[in-house]
């Protein structure tokens, strides 16, 4: 039997022809080389195959290659069988059921709230905060003791008639203005009729921040009753210009964001305590209507107690 192979596709009457002719025996070694080089040799090319009939024309096959054609489809009908045979054995099979996709997630912490978070002044602070509304105009306003007693900012209440105060549980109630300083921008409301759901708020000592204290301003900015936003004190004793006069007045200034709806709403320390009435803020234009920057301002609680206290009485 020959060595030589030719295609893999050959049927029994196949004969094969006479074996290739041995390569010649390659050269020696260079004389000095330290090592045999062996050249890459060319395998022989394969007899070629018989020419294809052109598309839609059934060609006449010679005499002699009949069996070998037939035995070569045969072998083929085989091969594809078994392969369709063996996708197709598949499909009928039940799809995998997938295990459901599960995301691990961290339980809430116990306790609620840990003292001292932002989150645990929040809580504190949210039933003493009220959004006013004035007319056309809305503010916000924290109550300071249990006879309803409410501070916010002059210029929420001014001209004003009739107003009223939606509490943090969502009820509204009526209130009348007390008193007013315009010149330092603060008011007092009280609260007439049943003042259930509003907490008064602690009030802090201004004199005691310091430049980094964390603080929260909450209020209704745009009309969003009970937002909380986070910051820290900026400035102590920044000078800053408000009330009716426009006289240059101390301040503490804030990253905390303040908008348009903050004013007379709290300054809280990590404590819950009241350091000051957010009053104003600073824009980059003239227009009232631009929003926060970074810069806020309000009113020390120092002095808003004793202008409250004379406010009252």
């Amino acid at each position: 039997m020959s060595p030589h192979l030719g295609y893999p596709f050959r049927g029994p009457h196949y004969q094969p022809g006479p074996p290739p002719p041995e390569p010649p025996a390659p050269a020696g070694p260079p004389t000095g080389a330290p090592f045999t080089v062996t050249p890459a040799t060319a395998m022989p090319a394969p007899p070629s195959p018989a020419a294809a009939p052109p598309a839609g024309v059934t060609a006449s096959p010679p005499g002699r290659r009949t069996g070998r054609v037939l035995a070569t489809g045969i072998a083929l009908s085989v091969l594809a069988g078994g392969l369709a045979g063996a996708v197709t054995g598949n499909w009928g099979d039940s799809p995998a059921v997938s295990a459901p996709v599960e995301l691990p997630q961290a339980n809430a912490p116990s306790g609620g709230a840990p003292q001292g978070s932002i989150a645990a002044a929040a809580a504190s602070v949210l039933p003493g905060v009220v959004s006013v509304r004035a007319g056309r105009a809305t503010g916000s306003g924290f109550a300071i003791d249990q006879q309803g007693h409410v501070v916010t900012n002059a210029h929420v209440v001014e001209g004003a008639s009739d107003v009223s105060l939606v509490l943090s549980n969502g009820r509204r109630v009526d209130a009348n203005i007390i008193g007013v300083d315009a010149n330092n921008d603060l008011a007092v409301l009280q609260v007439t009729g049943n003042v259930e759901g509003l907490r008064a708020l602690p009030l802090g000592r201004s004199s005691q921040l310091h430049v980094g204290d964390p603080v929260l301003a909450v209020g209704s900015p745009l009309g969003l009753e009970g937002t909380v936003t986070a910051g820290i004190v900026s400035a102590v004793d920044r000078q800053a210009r408000f009330g009716d006069n426009g006289n240059r007045q101390s301040a503490i200034q804030t990253d905390a964001a303040i908008n348009p709806g903050n004013s007379g709403g709290p300054l809280v320390n990590a404590a819950g305590q009241v350091v000051g009435v957010n009053t104003a803020i600073a824009t980059m234009g003239t227009s009232s209507r631009s929003g926060n920057i970074g810069i806020g301002f309000a009113i020390p609680v120092d002095r808003m107690t004793t202008i409250v206290k004379g406010l009252i009485d």
